[in-house]
């Protein structure tokens, strides 16, 4: 895989949590550069371990996870989701102010679920002459990027859309689910 494949790819696999982290900065209290980039090295990280799980996966056991890794992203997402938009309808605005922080394993369990599809690649990547450690880490580190600016987007898409942008977020999420088996079963 030549560079520009392996950048194109790793832009792509990161759109998930680009999309993700501006719904997870819309739903906090001014999140600081600091909360982003923690977010965005979370995911990141996460994201730079799939591609790298699915290459080990699919030297052993690939028609399982191609057959599973859509139905385990969506209910993931759906889960999320649906606990996002049910925060959002939850109480008043004035009651309790937006966090500051998510919590460590709320962001993990987010980036896990938005980066099955770079298990998936991976497993496909185990049957390529790529250098996967590369490829992982071009991913990671794109998925960074995107993570901490999306986080920086949603600061100033809270505060306009305030309590919704929390069910706005999991709406997104929700239907970051759907898309990854709606282009698991058109495609």
């Amino acid at each position: 895989m030549n560079l520009s494949a392996t950048v194109l790819l790793a832009l792509g696999m990161s759109m998930d949590a680009f999309a993700a982290s501006i719904g997870k900065g819309a739903t906090l209290h001014k999140p600081k550069f600091s909360e982003a980039l923690r977010t965005g090295l979370i995911f990141g990280a996460v994201e730079t371990l799939t591609p790298l799980i699915g290459w080990a996966l699919g030297m052993l056991a690939t028609q399982f996870v191609l057959e599973w890794n859509h139905w385990i992203a969506f209910f993931l997402l759906l889960f999320l989701g649906c606990r996002m938009v049910f925060e959002g309808f939850r109480g008043n605005e004035e009651e309790e102010a937006p966090p500051h922080r998510h919590g460590f394993w709320l962001l993990v369990t987010t980036a896990i679920a938005t980066s099955l599809d770079a298990m998936a690649i991976g497993v496909g990547l185990a049957f390529l002459q790529v250098n996967i450690i590369a490829t992982a880490l071009a991913i990671g580190c794109a998925t960074l990027v995107m993570s901490t600016t999306g986080m920086m987007i949603g600061r100033f898409i809270g505060p306009l859309l305030g309590k919704r942008a929390e069910i706005l977020g999991g709406i997104v999420l929700i239907g970051i689910g759907i898309q990854i088996l709606w282009s698991h079963y058109a495609g």
